[in-house]
């Protein structure tokens, strides 16, 4: 009796566990009839994927991932469209990019008249004494820079300071000089430049480390200004297929990006950068409360060498063509940055450092190069952020050393309108030299520096292919033989960009146990005209196999 008794004790255990792995194997949701680029350099190709949770199960033929189709499976035909693991953009300002949303738009203002006319539109739709900040002004073509002489009387009751589009100059009016107590008698700053006249004036231009005699005075956001501008942000990118982001200024709003949070409003994964002459503050909260999860997580260093291109600020070997007395500028010395550098990495933490011409970027390999010998080998994944112009000399070495360069693809077709009159036709050539790093084995990374430029992945991946100017002065395009595929581009923004924040176990590819980040694209950009990149569509983006865009509800 005892015996029969265990046997169908057994074979009740055995059918609750046959039941439970059944349940178990039940997905979610299921997407067929797509062309899923996975990432997965095992399995690139795919047409139907499983989802659990906020997990990949499967990923496979039609016949293998219905075979997790369950009772309550929501399974969905994509009736061919194409499919990527979720966009990460690896160099964002997230916080400046949501507040610049709502605030004057003068990236398209072509004429000193339109900067004006905008300024003076968007003045009269606030209130008097609010700071008219933001803009990403270009002013390429104009005859001279902007000055506050332009814009005084249009914004007399309002203090402004707008920053040129790659963030490294600023215009101020004179409302917002006198709040600084800012006047011609202020002295000027190392690693930063003040516009002056010919007699001595301040002409409102402010570049790098000059700009925080400006951004002092203004006021911060309220937290609701703050909590508005990240969920502003978060929705534009989702609409453009971003899911996960490296914001390289975050340490100063990460308790807002926390509050969100809590909130149950974030639909953007972020890797959260700290000042890199912060690393001790950093160290200590890593190590009271770790580095976080797949939503947030910190454990980065941003800082800088040098300014940009565009503003005379990036630090070249030789002088700028167009001015032979100037060949830029250190925001930070040599020694700062290696004491910065060597002490972060020896207490674990990752360095990321913006460094854009050719003198900057040696300098960095070199400090790099320093510090790894000191401090011993290890998985440190250090980080040059922009890469920008690189002395031909010094590109095998981000492989060798293992430097990822995070590089935004976007900027070469904008500086590709100019950058020969600034640098010359020879150096031109060892701009955004994409082609020679990933042949060289270096990793590269794709972001967009948004609100520098904006954070479309497609138009990065489109400019990365075809090098067309935004002019369209180059159909062939502009240093043509740094183009790239769009498969290489496709890995730059997912799994390279994974590896850049060591998340590369848990996202980057389509693959079963990884996270269900991805996006629905009208169209096969591995297939298409390259040219017509720029056209495709975001259909649906997913964050954790939650939809958080659908075009069809917009």
């Amino acid at each position: 009796m005892k015996l029969i008794q265990n046997f169908f004790m057994l074979i009740a255990l055995l059918t609750g566990a046959m039941s439970c792995q059944t349940k178990n194997q039940s997905a979610d949701m299921i997407i067929t009839s797509a062309k899923i680029w996975t990432g997965n350099e095992s399995q690139p190709l795919a047409e139907a994927m499983a989802v659990a949770g906020d997990t990949i199960m499967a990923v496979g033929s039609y016949r293998e991932v219905m075979k997790f189709k369950g009772e309550n499976t929501a399974v969905t035909d994509l009736g061919g469209k194409f499919v990527t693991p979720g966009f990460i953009d690896s160099h964002l300002h997230f916080l400046q990019g949501g507040l610049n949303l709502s605030s004057v738009q003068l990236r398209d203002a072509s004429t000193p008249e339109e900067f004006v006319k905008r300024l003076a539109e968007f003045a009269a739709s606030i209130k008097p004494g609010t700071w008219i900040t933001g803009g990403e002004w270009d002013g390429k073509g104009w005859e001279t820079l902007p000055e506050r002489s332009w814009i005084d009387s249009v914004t007399p009751d309002n203090p402004v300071f707008v920053e040129r589009l790659d963030g490294h100059m600023g215009l101020a009016n004179s409302a917002a000089m006198k709040l600084a107590g800012i006047d011609r008698k202020v002295k000027d700053v190392k690693g930063g430049a003040i516009g002056r006249d010919e007699a001595g004036e301040l002409t409102g231009i402010f570049k790098d480390n000059a700009m925080d005699l400006i951004f002092n005075s203004i006021p911060p956001a309220s937290g609701e200004q703050i909590d508005r501008a990240l969920i502003a942000g978060m929705n534009y990118l989702a609409s453009n297929g971003v899911t996960s982001v490296h914001a390289v200024d975050a340490g100063g709003y990460a308790d807002a990006i926390g509050r969100v949070r809590k909130n149950g409003k974030l639909i953007t994964r972020v890797y959260i950068m700290e000042t890199i002459s912060r690393w001790e503050k950093l160290e200590k909260q890593v190590a009271r409360d770790g580095k976080g999860d797949k939503w947030m997580k910190t454990g980065a260093l941003k800082g800088f060498v040098d300014g940009s291109l565009g503003s005379h600020t990036a630090a070249f070997l030789e002088p700028y063509s167009d001015l032979k007395t100037d060949s830029g500028l250190f925001v930070n010395s040599e020694e700062d940055l290696y004491t910065w550098i060597s002490n972060a990495d020896k207490a674990g933490l990752q360095v990321a450092i913006h460094a854009i011409g050719d003198r900057a970027i040696n300098t960095l390999l070199n400090i790099y190069e320093r510090v790894e010998k000191e401090n011993g080998m290890k998985d440190r994944r250090f980080r040059i952020e922009h890469a920008q112009h690189i002395a031909p000399g010094d590109i095998e070495r981000f492989a060798r050393l293992g430097v990822v360069a995070c590089m935004q693809p976007y900027h070469a077709i904008d500086d590709g309108r100019w950058a020969e009159e600034l640098i010359g036709p020879e150096r031109i050539k060892s701009m955004y030299v994409f082609k020679s790093l990933f042949d060289s084995k270096a990793v590269v990374a794709f972001g967009s520096d948004w609100p520098v430029a904006p954070a479309t992945p497609l138009e990065g991946i489109y400019a990365a292919v075809t090098r067309r100017t935004l002019d369209d002065k180059n159909p062939d395009g502009w240093v043509p033989e740094q183009k790239i595929t769009v498969e290489q581009a496709l890995t730059a923004y997912t799994r390279n960009a994974a590896f850049a924040s060591f998340d590369e176990k848990i996202k980057g590819t389509l693959t079963p146990g990884k996270l269900a980040d991805f996006v629905v694209l009208n169209d096969d950009i591995t297939v298409i005209d390259p040219v017509k990149i720029r056209d495709v569509k975001v259909l649906k983006t997913f964050v954790g196999g939650k939809k958080v865009f659908d075009s069809e509800g917009l």
